[in-house]
């Protein structure tokens, strides 16, 4: 579904895209421009109790990651360099945006939220930042020696949606609790998803060593 959408957006944005190079703009500075954004809005308008407001700003800012995409193939930039910078500050919006949402719990402003549902909901939010930052370690680990871990139930995308809508509805009046018991559900599918990832690296690892039992099977 996100794949799909992402291609809808890659359409639209081209030709803001084209319109941005010929200013002398580059994708390394929109990327670095809507970390910002996501940045500043996730920590100050989730905590003050602004969720609506904050998503909106977050997925404004957010789109910025598809925009330097496209920047980058049109201008013949695309690279290491530019995936590193674009994963890397992938990881630091993320974390914001799951801080954020913690802050807003721990501060407890929010009349609807009782003493019990924010301590829930302050544990389930770091429970997806924690969790949420293992995920793609995980994949970029299995990697680095030489292997693939690309499963899982709860890919980048499908968490950041999913508690941005939770967030954002229950900025509109929603009960909190629909708050809490999304960011559980992820946090679960986050822990799913190390889980599978450890055990298609762990299946891969023993293939190595059975192939080439010569060979040490642990690299530490």
């Amino acid at each position: 579904m996100f794949g799909r959408l992402r291609a809808l957006t890659t359409r639209l944005f081209t030709p803001l895209a084209a319109l941005l190079i010929r200013l002398g703009v580059s994708p390394d500075a929109v990327t670095v421009a809507g970390t910002v954004g996501v940045v500043v809005g996730a920590l100050w308008l989730f905590p003050t109790g602004h969720l609506f407001a904050g998503v909106m700003v977050v997925m404004v800012c957010a789109f910025a990651d598809v925009l330097d995409g496209v920047m980058a193939r049109r201008a013949g930039r695309s690279g290491p360099w530019g995936a590193f910078l674009d994963s890397t500050l992938d990881r630091l919006a993320d974390a914001a945006v799951f801080v954020g949402l913690t802050l807003w719990f721990v501060r407890a402003e929010d009349p609807r939220l009782t003493p019990d549902l924010a301590a829930w909901g302050t544990g389930v939010a770091v429970a997806c930042l924690a969790l949420g930052a293992v995920v793609p370690y995980a994949r970029a680990r299995a990697e680095s020696v030489g292997m693939t871990a690309q499963v899982g139930i709860a890919e980048r995308a499908d968490r950041l949606v999913a508690a941005l809508v939770a967030a954002g509805i229950v900025g509109l009046g929603v009960p909190p609790v629909v708050l809490v018991v999304v960011l559980g559900l992820l946090a679960v599918a986050s822990a799913v998803t190390i889980v599978q990832r450890v055990a298609t690296v762990r299946r891969q690892a023993l293939a190595l060593v059975a192939a080439h039992p010569d060979e040490k099977e642990d690299g530490r």
